[in-house]
């Protein structure tokens, strides 16, 4: 069965090496981004595998646009049998008693919606109860979930923590379905999903407090995914794997 993979969020950072990671191990690639084209077709011309790879815009916590990223997935690509949700935000430090109704609804319909409705479009085409062949879904989390952020994003860490309830719970649903549901769970990386925080040394600040003294590389986590997304975790489902330096 040929393998595809769909990365949401896979322009730039942890998607984007996650996506050079899964071409060179022989996934047939979709690369969902929300705004930056450019970036995604830059992506597209790095991995130079023509039909195997396309990108689509979609704002995942829409549904239409959840569904045109798997109906497109599906006519290029073919039927997939991985999923990485990775699409996600943050937003400026702030505490909670200044975080707007706004701000909430924002972060939770693409950081949590956004990856519900990616793996319920997965699930239909992964599963043995409609007719798949199984699959796997890796999810991504945050260590922000585990410290829950005061005084930066409580709202953020609450998001994350949702998506590992969320894994724990689809992979016990789907497991006799050869569907395996993973998360992992990145520290601080070096993206630039850090810049929206409004404080840009943050990264190497926070980085150099982990046992490991320093800050991660987005390729570390790719690996971690595509580990989860293989048949060498054919035994690990409901996991959350940490990529945190020790923190």
């Amino acid at each position: 069965m040929d393998k595809v993979m769909i990365i949401t969020g896979g322009g730039r950072g942890i998607g984007a090496e996650t996506a050079r990671l899964a071409a060179k191990q022989g996934y047939a690639v979709c690369v969902n981004y929300l705004s930056d084209a450019k970036a995604a077709e830059n992506l597209l011309r790095e991995l130079s595998l023509g039909k195997k790879a396309i990108a689509v815009a979609g704002d995942v916590s829409k549904e239409e646009d959840v569904l045109k990223i798997f109906a497109e997935t599906d006519k290029a690509l073919g039927r997939v049998t991985a999923l990485v949700n990775n699409a996600g935000i943050v937003d400026r430090s702030q505490r909670v008693e200044t975080i707007t109704a706004a701000r909430l609804a924002r972060m939770f319909a693409i950081n949590v919606t956004g990856s519900f409705l990616c793996a319920r479009e997965a699930v239909k085409r992964m599963s043995t109860k409609h007719g798949g062949n199984g699959g796997a879904i890796v999810n991504v989390s945050s260590a922000a979930a585990k410290l829950g952020s005061p005084g930066d994003y409580v709202d953020y860490a609450a998001s994350k923590a949702a998506i590992e309830t969320f894994t724990v719970g689809l992979a016990k649903e789907v497991g006799g379905e050869r569907i395996r549901v993973n998360c992992v769970r990145p520290g601080v990386i070096r993206t630039d999903i850090h810049l929206v925080s409004g404080d840009p040394s943050r990264v190497e600040r926070i980085g150099a407090a982990a046992p490991l003294g320093r800050p991660g590389e987005p390729e570390e986590v790719a690996r971690a995914i595509l580990f989860l997304a293989s048949d060498e975790a054919s035994y690990t489902t409901g996991s959350v794997l940490d990529v945190t330096g020790g923190r």
